[in-house]
């Protein structure tokens, strides 16, 4: 079986950074790396459910919403996926800015009734915001 694009990337060389790792039929595939891999400075899974609510949202009523195909977690916690139809990693950098930033504006998590979330339970706004917030203050170096 063949390997995925991620896996063949040297995660003891990873930083936190905003990655493109390819397109295929027009589709680029975005890592939001806000951690370090391997360094046992994770993302809490109530912070990460809540930072994919927040930023999915966010990103679905942006400019762009035509054009997001997917965003989701990484299972490792060290940050998120984000998959764009035609969206060139220059312009996808810029409105992923923009994106994180209008999430720090939010005063809850979208989408946290049991009828809304599987696991409507698992969420922190406040550690949401300081991760996004750091990883603001990576890509905006």
């Amino acid at each position: 079986m063949d390997n995925i694009k991620s896996f063949e990337l040297d995660h003891d060389a990873m930083t936190p950074g905003f990655y493109c790792l390819g397109e295929a039929n027009g589709v680029y595939t975005y890592d939001m790396r806000f951690k370090y891999p391997n360094k046992g400075d994770y993302i809490s899974y109530a912070a990460l459910h809540s930072i994919e609510h927040l930023f999915a949202v966010v990103i679905r009523n942006s400019e762009i919403k035509d054009k997001v195909v997917y965003f989701g977690p990484m299972g490792c916690r060290t940050g998120c996926y984000l998959l764009l139809f035609g969206i060139q990693e220059q312009e996808a950098k810029r409105v992923t800015i923009e994106c994180l930033k209008k999430c720090l504006t939010l005063d809850r998590v979208p989408g946290t009734t049991q009828k809304e979330c599987g696991n409507f339970r698992e969420h922190d706004l406040e550690e949401a915001k300081r991760e996004i917030s750091d990883y603001l203050e990576v890509l905006t170096r």
